[in-house]
């Protein structure tokens, strides 16, 4: 029996927005629900941690597979995962459960479709809340062109418009992809800034080149520490080599339509929001959430000290702490 079955709710399906979504529900049905979000290479599963403590504390939780990912299905169309669809799965899983509005809580990317649920349907969110990700302006410029000519043509959301490549170069030992990706960040200090905001100058290699690194980089000389049990790295693993990643490849690969889909809609967060942020994330560092207070209207920030990308699985204790902190002061169950 895999670390799925014995640490998460029992699996459901709903059928919503054009594809079979599987989904994990726990808690009693009252009060307003936490949907969770998560990002790539990720699974319903990545918020196994929250599920039972929330759960314990009286809150009504619900995590999906998200499409293209474990359980549910993988449509073949690029443009099946824009964050169009993304939001409306999440919709059309709320109107199958019968719940008005939820909170919705994101990693990663699902920190993206978070953000995004609040502008685009406001009306079906109480509350969000992001982990790592922040919510920013629209940009100036396709997305896709800005990383193009600040970070390289190398960097991994850059190359990942490639179609197939980036997909046969994970695909091939997805367990190595999971072995180089999920592991703590080591105990050194960050560079004040960086991420995405990083000025690559001209003629330099490519800043986070993911698939060259993962070509280049052995196991046997990493010293980041793990994270996971065995049990729970064995099931990303088996569940990525029986999926593959495009599914969520395809997430990225619709960067620059997200961009133009975007231009008419108000970039304002008005619902009660939390950013959790991570010190160590060398991708989305805490200062990448500098300036939120702007456009968002109710934004509380919190800190998760030591913690690299992977949050709520590195540091769960202090996550489900800070949420339901948040949580019982703006959503108290009755």
């Amino acid at each position: 029996m895999s670390a799925i079955q014995t640490m998460m709710p029992p699996v459901q399906y709903a059928d919503v927005n054009g594809i079979r979504m599987a989904y994990y529900e726990a808690g009693p049905r009252k009060g307003v629900p936490i949907i969770f979000s998560h990002g790539f290479p990720e699974l319903a599963f990545s918020w196994r941690h929250q599920i039972k403590a929330l759960s314990d504390h009286g809150r009504w939780v619900i995590a999906p597979d998200q499409r293209g990912y474990g359980l549910t299905e993988r449509p073949a169309e690029v443009e099946s995962y824009d964050l169009e669809h993304l939001c409306g799965d999440l919709v059309a899983l709320m109107d199958h459960l019968k719940i008005p509005k939820a909170i919705f809580c994101g990693h990663d990317w699902g920190g993206f479709v978070v953000w995004y649920m609040s502008v685009r349907h406001p009306d079906r969110v109480a509350g969000v809340i992001s982990l790592n990700t922040p919510f920013s302006p629209r940009a100036p410029a396709d997305p896709i062109e800005i990383m193009r000519k600040r970070l390289g043509e190398r960097m991994y959301i850059v190359h990942f418009q490639t179609p197939g490549e980036a997909d046969a170069a994970l695909g091939k030992n997805p367990r190595k992809v999971m072995d180089f990706f999920l592991r703590r960040p080591l105990d050194m200090p960050m560079p004040v800034g960086g991420g995405f905001a990083t000025e690559r100058k001209e003629g330099d290699p490519s800043l986070f080149a993911m698939v060259d690194m993962l070509e280049l980089w052995s196991p046997e000389v990493d010293p980041r520490p793990f994270f996971l049990t065995d049990d729970e790295f064995e099931a990303y693993v088996e569940t990525f080599e029986r999926t593959g990643f495009t599914g969520g490849i395809n997430w990225y690969r619709n960067f620059t339509r997200n961009w133009h889909a975007a231009e008419h809609i108000e970039h304002r967060v008005r619902q009660p929001s939390l950013m959790v942020m991570a010190e160590k994330d060398a991708v989305l560092p805490p200062s990448s959430a500098d300036g939120m207070e702007a456009i968002c209207d109710d934004l509380e920030k919190v800190l998760i000290e030591g913690s690299g990308h992977w949050t709520q699985q590195e540091k769960p204790e202090e996550v489900n702490r800070a949420l339901l902190a948040w949580l019982d002061k703006r959503f108290p169950v009755t």
